[in-house]
């Protein structure tokens, strides 16, 4: 545990909100040093802030007694402050106070406990309420605890001390320090441990002090026992080593035995297995013969049905192919057949051309008169172009024939191939 900085506000002789840090230079880097003042300047004050903030108490107000105090004694009871009460410090004429305390806690994480009081209406002469208090982890902004006592139990959780422990140890008020010094020796231990961390010294102690009592019982039934062994003589001893050793080299010998045993157990034993198998794969071999000549007509049929069925597709294509050779030819001989009808058409009209070309030099005077037959000549041009287009047409057709003419008996061929290899797999299988 660690203060690390008391602020407040309007608590006694304190008006002005003040604050000290402790963990902030310089008061950081001293090891020691003093809070001065007059009296009245509010050193007591800022121990009082301290307490209040971390358990709702001081100590100049703990064990007086519960007389209610107040500005008038016909005023209500009710609002009227017992003496011991805490809410007495709010300074006079003050609405509001609070007294706030940051602190490292045992587990090493930083909170802040806040401790505030007001009057209500937020009003001078207004009637003062209930102190409220808070604890808030720093590094996470978590609120822990809610009611006021709730919030006091988790702050002595964290602090690792009670108030009384506090103000025997870290706050030593004024004629109470003779309180620590007439403390038992046990409340003292167990206060310094709290103070220091070191009860885990007292529990490792317990631990090993138990554990040297369980090892010492152990070694005590050890001894108890070693000492009921009976003992033998050297002469004794003597003869039962050369006893072992006896046993030992017939123990050697035995187990050696016992190996070359075993081995040849192992071996008739695979021997044994191997007969079996071989013998089970002889029945087994003897089935499938047996089962494999059953099957030969069976296999038979199906190595025929398998060679028509191979057939099936190359005799298809060569049907179509025949079937396609045939339109070929008949197309190939409509050809031919246009071809020699335009190839006549051709030479009639070169004949005419030719006689209309003579004609022509003799009548390029009545050419005006000779224009039909001229048109006529042209149209004949037209005629046997169109022939000339006819028979390259044909012409080409009769390769085309050509052609599938040669790829149909390819085809022929191979199928004949096929037909022939599946006759020779048919006659090897």
């Amino acid at each position: 545990m660690k203060i690390l900085a008391i602020r407040g506000q309007n608590l006694t002789s304190l008006a002005e909100e003040f604050r000290v840090e402790l963990d902030q230079p310089p008061l950081s880097h001293m090891g020691l040093f003093a809070i001065t003042g007059v009296t009245g300047a509010g050193k007591s004050t800022l121990l009082d802030a301290m307490c209040l903030a971390l358990f709702d108490q001081t100590p100049r107000l703990s064990g007086r007694g519960g007389t209610p105090v107040g500005r008038d004694v016909a005023e209500n009871d009710k609002a009227r402050l017992l003496a011991n009460d805490v809410r007495g410090i709010l300074r006079h004429g003050a609405v509001e106070g609070y007294a706030e305390v940051d602190f490292l806690g045992r587990d090493g994480r930083r909170y802040r406990a806040r401790w505030s009081v007001w009057r209500a209406n937020k009003k001078p002469n207004g009637r003062l309420q209930d102190q409220v208090m808070s604890l808030t982890d720093l590094a996470t902004g978590q609120t822990i605890g809610g009611k006021r006592t709730e919030v006091r139990d988790a702050i002595i959780e964290k602090l690792g001390l009670s108030f009384d422990q506090f103000r025997r140890s870290a706050l030593l008020a004024q004629g109470e320090f003779s309180a620590f010094l007439r403390a038992s020796a046990e409340e003292r231990a167990e206060l310094l441990e709290r103070m220091t961390g070191t009860e885990v010294y007292s529990r490792v102690s317990m631990a090993a002090h138990q554990r040297h009592k369980e090892v010492q019982e152990e070694l005590d039934t050890l001894a108890r026992g070693v000492a009921a062994i009976p003992r033998l003589s050297d002469e004794e001893r003597a003869v039962a080593e050369e006893g072992r050793v006896r046993e030992e080299a017939a123990l050697a010998e035995a187990q050696a035995v016992q190996a070359r045993a075993e081995q040849a157990l192992h071996w008739y034993a695979e021997r044994a297995r191997l007969v079996a198998q071989e013998a089970e794969a002889e029945q087994s071999r003897q089935r499938a013969a047996q089962a494999l000549e059953a099957a030969e007509p069976r296999k038979a049929e199906l190595e025929r049905v398998r060679a028509a069925e191979v057939l099936r597709a190359p005799l298809n294509r060569a049907d179509e192919e025949s079937r396609r050779l045939v339109a070929a030819e008949e197309a190939l001989a409509a050809r031919r057949a246009e071809a020699e009808a335009a190839r006549a058409s051709a030479q009639v009209c070169e004949e005419a051309r030719a006689e209309a070309e003579a004609r022509r030099t003799a009548a390029v005077e009545a050419e005006a008169a000779a224009r039909p037959a001229l048109e006529a000549a042209v149209r004949l041009d037209a005629e046997l172009a169109r022939a000339r287009r006819d028979e390259q047409e044909a012409a080409r057709a009769l390769e085309d024939s050509h052609e599938s003419e040669r790829v149909a008996q390819e085809a022929l061929a191979r199928v004949a191939r096929e037909e022939e290899a599946a006759r020779a797999e048919q006659k090897a299988a």
